[in-house]
């Protein structure tokens, strides 16, 4: 159900610290006024999506600067066809799928995981990929598949769940690996065409795993602003505030204003475990298409655990939601409200596409908190 706009003195009364939070309102209305337009900017984590609507910030900052959502959030950049190859694999014999609980209303060609499991598919919500390998062990006459969604934060949990099942000796878990990383499709997105972007706001979760320096590729090339934010809205206001500041000094670099967490190289024991599971390759991402060295798939040497050697025939593929823009919410072409099926053939409750179906789409967002047309108009 659609929230109510917050007015200013609840929004404030929100913040921890609420002078502190006044304070960086008025020095970033100050600058936007000095620039003498209003910035676009992009923020690009899901997380920060719904951070900024259920603040009340993106509302009340509404016709001062605009915010557009990018392909911030793994559900919703999993395209159809890998939907349906999950599918696909649902109803191969004595097979379990296991995934997280956005994935299942997220729809296909033709139906989804929830619908197959309706009709008779073992498919199960877990909210881990170490709760899939428990499943494999106590269930040891059927082939576990473990749907591995997300970006550089949840890789770490998968490649552990992997080594767990290698020194449990279990043969019969197996991961479809739709893991993707952030920076190739930030930069595919850049590349892509004129966005008329000021500045980027860079997510913080990906940012503690990977670190501040795989973003310096942004400063030069192509050459925008870009600080890794947190999520409290003090943390917001000044990520906006230093990236003001750049566009109007023409500064181009990344910067970090959410050091307490992010370091410049990231989180080396990761890292680490993630190299030993996963190696890079292509990916599909709704939206962009194939981004060269975006996905993470199983290493050559643990192919067996591949869920793709279960099956040999390639899943149906009928296409695209018809009508569903999600893809270009996805990109920062258009806003959710200006899609024709937002809020009316596509709501919460009966979604057409994936941007409004996960807890980080930002359709849901703005549907949830009532910001659906924000923006300069």
């Amino acid at each position: 159900m659609t929230q109510p706009m917050k007015p200013l003195a609840e929004t404030l009364r929100d913040f921890r610290d609420p002078i502190l939070g006044r304070r960086l309102l008025s020095q970033l209305m100050r600058k936007i006024e000095a620039f003498g337009r209003p910035p676009r900017f992009m923020e690009v984590c899901g997380t920060h999506t719904h951070a900024f609507g259920r603040s009340g910030l993106r509302q009340l900052l509404s016709g001062h600067l605009e915010l557009r959502s990018g392909p911030g959030c793994p559900v919703c950049v999993t395209p159809t066809v890998d939907i349906d190859r999950a599918i696909h694999l649902a109803h191969t014999p004595d097979t379990m799928i296991c995934t997280y609980g956005d994935m299942m209303r997220v729809p296909g060609s033709a139906s989804t995981l929830a619908g197959e499991r309706g009709r008779g598919a073992d498919v199960r919500v877990v909210y881990s990929a170490s709760q899939a390998v428990a499943l494999a062990r106590s269930h040891g006459d059927a082939s576990v598949v473990f749907i591995g969604v997300g970006f550089e934060t949840t890789a770490p949990a998968l490649a552990l769940a992997l080594e767990e099942a290698e020194e449990s000796g279990l043969r019969n878990f197996y991961v479809l690996s739709l893991q993707k990383t952030v920076p190739p499709a930030l930069g595919a997105l850049l590349r892509g065409g004129d966005m008329g972007l000021d500045g980027l706001v860079l997510p913080g979760h990906v940012s503690t795993v990977i670190g501040r320096e795989s973003f310096d590729f942004l400063g030069r090339e192509p050459g925008i602003p870009a600080v890794i934010a947190g999520f409290e809205p003090v943390d917001l206001l000044a990520a906006l505030l230093r990236l003001t500041d750049m566009v109007i000094d023409d500064e181009n670099r990344v910067v970090n204003a959410y050091s307490r967490v992010v370091g410049e190289r990231g989180n080396p024991a990761a890292n680490a475990i993630v190299n030993r599971f996963l190696a890079p390759g292509d990916a599909a991402w709704r939206g962009l298409g194939t981004v060269e060295g975006s996905g993470m798939y199983l290493r050559e040497d643990k192919a067996s655990r591949d869920a793709n050697n279960l099956v040999a025939d390639p899943p149906a593929h009928e296409g695209e939601p018809p009508d569903c823009r999600c893809g270009d919410v996805l990109t920062g072409r258009i806003r959710p409200g200006d899609c024709a099926l937002f809020g009316s053939a596509c709501t919460p409750e009966s979604p057409v596409g994936p941007c409004m179906v996960s807890s980080e789409g930002a359709c849901a967002a703005h549907y949830l908190y009532g910001s659906g047309v924000d923006g300069i108009e």
